[in-house]
C-alpha cells in the first residue's frame, strides 16, 4: 500500500491498478475554528469527524450502488477508518460540483444583493476549480468548455447525475425530518472504463442540514440521521 496523496480531510493509498484506499481524517474544512463544506482550508479538528463522516458515506454509498448510480466506492472499514474505492480520474485537474436547494454559504454571500437568505433555488448546480490559491473560484459551463476542462455534453451528463443524485440524499435525510440547504459532490472518470463515477464521500462535512431552520453540525447529523 502506497501512500499518494495528503489531503485536507482523507489520505489516499494506492492498493494496487484499479483500487484505492481513502483513508478517513478528523479534519473538517472552515476559517478561524468554524465549520464550513464551501470553505477551502482546514478550519478544525473535531474528535471521531472521521469515523463520523465514514459512517454517513458508507450508507450513501450503498445505498446509491444498490440504486444503479454510478460510484467509485467498493467497501468500508469503519474500524480501520477507510472505504476502499474503484481508481477514477479527477474532472480536470479536480472539480467540485454543488447543489444548492436554498441560498446559503458562499451563494449568499456572492449574490445577497439579488436574493434573501435561505432563498429557494430549484437545484441549481455549479461548478468550482479546486485550486486553494485561487480561493476555488466559480466556473461556468462555457468556460469548462472552451478550457477544454468539460465539453457541453459531458457537463450536462455531469448536471444532471448531480441533481438525481443529490435528491436521493435530500429524499432520505426528508425521512429524518432533516432539510439539505446544499451539497458538494466530486466526479471522476473510471480509470478502467472511462464511465463517469461519484467519488470522494457523501457525509455532514460536505452538505449543510438544517432542522426547524436550525443548523445541524456534522457529527450531530450522523447521529441524528443514523439513530
Amino acid at each position: 500500500m502506497q501512500l499518494i496523496y495528503q489531503g485536507k480531510t482523507k489520505d489516499v493509498y494506492q492498493l494496487d491498478s484499479s483500487r484505492i484506499l481513502l483513508k478517513f481524517k478528523d479534519d473538517v474544512t472552515g476559517e478561524n475554528g468554524v465549520f464550513d463544506p464551501g470553505a477551502n482550508t482546514v478550519g478544525l479538528t473535531i474528535d471521531g469527524a472521521g469515523r463520523s463522516g465514514l459512517k454517513m458515506t458508507k450508507y450513501f454509498f450503498e445505498l446509491l450502488n444498490s440504486l444503479q448510480i454510478p460510484t467509485h466506492y467498493i467497501s468500508a472499514d469503519i474500524d480501520d477508518v477507510s472505504i476502499v474505492v474503484k481508481n477514477a480520474q479527477v474532472l480536470g485537474k479536480g472539480l467540485e460540483v454543488i447543489c444548492r436547494y436554498k441560498a446559503v454559504g458562499s451563494f449568499y454571500r456572492r449574490y445577497a444583493a439579488y436574493c434573501q437568505e435561505a432563498q429557494d433555488l430549484d437545484r441549481f448546480v455549479e461548478v468550482t476549480i479546486k485550486d486553494d490559491e485561487r480561493g476555488d473560484p466559480v466556473i461556468s459551463q462555457d468556460a469548462l468548455a472552451i478550457l477544454d476542462i468539460l465539453s457541453k455534453e459531458q457537463y450536462d451528463e455531469l448536471a444532471d447525475l448531480t441533481r438525481k443524485i443529490c435528491d436521493i440524499v435530500k429524499a432520505e435525510l426528508a425521512k429524518k425530518g432533516l432539510e439539505l440547504y446544499d451539497i458538494k459532490l466530486e466526479f471522476g472518470y473510471d480509470v478502467s472504463n472511462n464511465q463517469l463515477l461519484l467519488i470522494d464521500e457523501i457525509s455532514g462535512g460536505n452538505m449543510r442540514v438544517y432542522k426547524n431552520g436550525v443548523y445541524i453540525a456534522p457529527l450531530d447529523l450522523e447521529k441524528e440521521f443514523l439513530s
